[in-house]
């Protein structure tokens, strides 16, 4: 295993890209097996290790895949798709690979997918998924940790709880080639879900009203193969903003969609930071003098849950008390105990994390427990003054392709070693 040994206390200055959404290629890559026939590219593809996974579940279920690292291209044909089991031991190591479950239900009217693992963050069911295929007609029932599935979408109306963009673009994606018509109700906003919708009528779908709370799919008979680009990553542009405001400097962002941001950048403005939007940049101006202010995460267009690690890192270098409420997930405030050993001031109760900036945070050793967690530590140690290890970087690198890197490119002071 690797680790970041990172020297903090050094301001981010110039450019620095967004790569393509991790959130919307796993998903466009698991409906890449709806056409029959053909090859589906799709371009500019991070290196991440759960697109990895995503294509070692495609390739388990007879699909050919090709994956070019250095063009960043992936071609997928799916024309042998002739297997419906994903098994537990890929589905174990990344969530998104149960999006495998509504293709496999669309193509082969079967389907038996591993319960999901990944991240640790409480409960994250995928119950909202079975749900809203029961309601379409699929048959579905569980055995030894695996989801059965069989029949085919026929078409109907499905209720969400509550928004899931996992769960909106599972039922998209196996709603796309069915009879009738079925309509997604609270169904996700998310931009990633937009993106899914987009590439799915690339391929001959019928979907409309992605981006609002009704979506409404009119089943085709066919999907034919496409070319696709999928959207920039929201949450990398984010990431990468919440460091520049940590550290002080002038850090512009490429291919950063400031309308995917909207609440991301009203917080970093109540905090005092400077931005700039440009087209399809954002710069920021820090001198690192922070002001607290509160935060509740809730789903698209609310704070982004998968910002809040950043933003508690943020909060320990602002002048006054900030609040950190969260509503999306349960115990996803493991991070907050690692941000302790640099010196944070942190109490929880329930919900909602309490932090009172102090003037600095002092080096340390910490760990990892996810995706999110792992850029909101990074954030704080490019922040502290002396040097940080950063371990289980496995987790950071399922979602930031080659971070140190770019990182390094705009004068952060890190370097991946061997543990």
């Amino acid at each position: 295993m690797d680790k970041y040994v990172i020297e903090g206390g050094r301001p981010l200055n110039g450019r620095i890209q967004t790569m393509r959404s991790k959130n919307a290629t796993l998903p466009i890559l698991a409906a890449a097996l709806l056409p029959k026939s053909g090859t589906t590219t799709i371009n500019h593809v991070p290196e991440l290790r759960d697109i990895d996974i995503m294509l070692r579940v495609l390739r388990e279920l007879g699909a050919e895949v090709t994956w070019d690292r250095a063009a960043k291209s992936v071609k997928i044909d799916a024309a042998n798709l002739n297997k419906i089991e994903a098994p537990y031991d890929l589905v174990s190591k990344m969530r998104a690979s149960f999006l495998v479950l509504g293709s496999l239900i669309s193509r082969l009217g079967h389907a038996r997918v591993s319960l999901p693992g990944g991240c640790s963050l409480g409960q994250r069911p995928v119950n909202l998924h079975l749900k809203g295929f029961a309601q379409l007609g699929v048959a579905i029932s569980e055995e030894a940790g695996y989801v059965i599935a069989s029949g085919s979408v026929k078409g109907g109306e499905v209720y969400f709880d509550r928004p899931s963009h996992t769960g909106t673009e599972n039922i998209m994606i196996g709603a796309a080639i069915s009879q009738g018509v079925t309509r997604i109700i609270n169904a996700a906003c998310d931009p990633e879900v937009i993106d899914v919708a987009k590439f799915l009528n690339r391929m001959g779908a019928n979907v409309k009203g992605a981006g609002t709370t009704v979506i409404t799919i009119h089943g085709v008979d066919s999907l034919q193969p496409t070319t696709y680009e999928p959207m920039a990553d929201r949450l990398e542009s984010g990431t990468f903003l919440c460091m520049a405001a940590g550290t002080g400097g002038e850090l512009t962002v490429d291919d950063a969609i400031a309308e995917d941001l909207e609440m991301v950048l009203l917080k970093l403005r109540e905090m005092g930071c400077e931005l700039e939007v440009s087209g399809r940049a954002i710069t920021i101006r820090s001198d690192g003098r922070l002001r607290a202010t509160d935060f509740v995460t809730f789903p698209y267009p609310g704070f982004p849950t998968d910002l809040q690690a950043c933003f508690v890192a943020l909060s320990t270098q602002a002048a006054g008390i900030s609040h950190m409420r969260e509503t999306v997930f349960d115990d996803r405030f493991s991070h907050c105990m690692e941000l302790m050993r640099l010196g944070a001031k942190i109490t929880i109760h329930g919900d909602v994390a309490t932090i009172e900036g102090i003037p600095r945070l002092n080096g340390a050793t910490v760990m990892a427990s996810d995706i999110r967690a792992g850029a909101g530590l990074v954030t704080a140690c490019l922040i502290a003054e002396g040097t940080s290890e950063v371990r289980r970087i496995y987790h950071i690198e399922r979602g930031y392709d080659a971070l140190h890197d770019r990182l390094r490119s705009v004068g952060a002071q890190i370097q991946k070693v061997p543990e």
